[in-house]
C-alpha cells in the first residue's frame, strides 16, 4: 500500500462493495486480522484486502494511507479486545493482573496478528485508554509517578514479550510446534545424571512446565516484586 494522504472530508465511503458491505475503518481492520490469522503478514496488501471486501483496493485510502498505519490500527484492535469488559476493583494487584491476563489472552487469540503488532505502539484511543488505566491503578495504590512509570514500564514490556512469545509458538505449523513440544521429554528426558545432574534431577518437572505459557509465574513475580517495593515505602 503506497503512501497516498486523502483529506479527512473524503474519507468516507457510503456505497456498499459489490458484497453489499459498507466500508468504514472497522470492517477494514476486522477485514485485515482476519486475513493476517490465514495468511500472515502477506495479508496486508490493498489487492487482498479488497478482494476480500468486495470493494477496489483504492478505497481503502480513504480509511488508511498505508500498510503501516493499517498494522497500527489492527494492534489497537487487539488492545480494544483485551479491554473489553474490564474494571478496575480498587485492588492494584488484582487488577494487573486481570489486565495483564487479559492482553495475554487477546494477543493468543489471534497469534498471526500478535507476531506482527505486538511490538508496536499505536498512539491510538484504545492504547491511550491502556496506558491511562494502568498508571491511575499504579498511581491509586500509592506508588510515587516515577515508580509508578518504571513498574508500568516493566508490566506492559512483559505482558507484550510473553504475548510475542507465546503467540509465535501458536503461529508455527502444528508439526513444528509440536516437535519443539517434545524435544523436552524426547532429549531433556534422556540426559545422563553423570554429565547434566541439575537437569536429570528436573527433567520430568521440566518437561510438563514447558508445555506451558511462563507468563502467568512471571506476572506474579513482578506482581509481588511491585508490592515489596511499596511496602518498604511505607516501612
Amino acid at each position: 500500500m503506497a503512501e497516498r494522504v486523502v483529506p479527512e472530508q473524503q474519507r468516507r465511503r457510503r456505497r456498499p462493495t459489490k458484497q453489499g458491505t459498507v466500508l468504514s475503518e472497522q470492517i477494514i481492520v476486522q477485514t485485515a486480522l482476519r486475513l493476517i490469522g490465514q495468511h500472515g503478514a502477506e495479508a496486508l496488501t490493498v489487492r487482498r484486502l479488497g478482494a476480500a471486501l468486495g470493494a477496489d483496493p483504492s478505497a481503502l485510502y480513504r480509511y488508511f494511507r498505508n500498510t503501516d498505519e493499517l498494522l497500527l490500527a489492527v494492534a489497537d484492535e487487539l488492545i480494544g479486545r483485551a479491554q473489553e469488559g474490564w474494571e478496575s476493583t480498587g485492588d492494584w494487584r488484582a487488577d494487573l493482573r486481570e489486565i495483564g491476563l487479559r492482553v495475554h489472552a487477546a494477543y493468543q487469540a489471534h497469534p498471526q496478528a500478535a507476531v506482527l503488532a505486538a511490538h508496536r505502539t499505536t498512539g491510538r484511543e484504545n492504547e491511550t485508554w491502556a496506558v491511562e488505566s494502568m498508571l491511575g491503578v499504579l498511581r491509586s495504590a500509592g506508588f510515587p509517578d516515577e515508580e509508578a512509570v518504571r513498574i508500568y514500564h516493566a508490566f506492559v514490556d512483559q505482558a507484550l514479550a510473553f504475548a510475542a512469545l507465546d503467540a509465535a509458538e501458536l503461529a508455527l505449523p502444528a508439526p513444528a510446534r509440536t516437535a519443539d513440544l517434545q524435544v523436552w521429554r524426547a532429549s531433556y528426558g534422556r540426559l545422563p545424571a553423570g554429565t547434566h545432574p541439575n537437569i536429570a534431577a528436573t527433567a520430568h518437572i521440566l518437561a510438563d512446565d514447558m508445555m506451558l505459557s511462563g507468563y502467568p509465574f512471571a506476572l506474579e513475580l513482578l506482581l509481588e516484586a511491585s508490592a515489596a517495593r511499596l511496602a518498604s515505602r511505607r516501612g
